[in-house]
C-alpha cells in the first residue's frame, strides 16, 4: 500500500499550474503585437516575438513542473488537484497537435 503524497504537494502543484497558465496568457499580447509588426513593416528587429516565446517557454516549464508530481502522486491527490496539475500540459500538447495537423488538412 502506498502512502499519500508528501505534505504540501497539492499546494505546490496548484501554484505551479497557476503560474503556467499565467505565463501562457502573458505570451498572447506580445505574440499579437509581434505578428502585427512582422506583417505591417519590414523591420527585422522585433522584440515582441522573442518575449512571447520566452513567456511561452517559461509557462511550458511550469506546466512540466506541475505535471510531474501530479502524475507521480496521482492516486493520492484529490480530483481537482489532478485536473489542475495536468491541464496546462494537456493544453500545450493539444495546441502543438493542432499546429501540426491544421497545415496538413489544408
Amino acid at each position: 500500500m502506498s502512502a499519500g503524497p508528501p505534505f504540501g504537494t497539492g499546494q505546490r502543484i496548484r501554484s505551479r499550474a497557476i503560474w503556467a497558465v499565467s505565463l501562457f496568457t502573458a505570451a498572447i499580447p506580445p505574440a499579437v503585437v509581434g505578428l502585427g509588426i512582422a506583417t505591417a513593416t519590414d523591420d527585422q528587429v522585433n522584440v515582441a516575438m522573442p518575449l512571447a516565446l520566452l513567456f511561452w517557454a517559461l509557462g511550458f516549464l511550469f506546466a512540466l513542473w506541475a505535471a510531474v508530481p501530479t502524475l507521480r502522486y496521482w492516486d493520492g491527490l484529490p480530483g481537482q488537484t489532478r485536473w489542475l496539475g495536468s491541464l496546462p500540459l494537456l493544453s500545450v500538447s493539444l495546441f502543438l497537435s493542432l499546429a501540426l495537423v491544421v497545415p496538413l488538412v489544408r
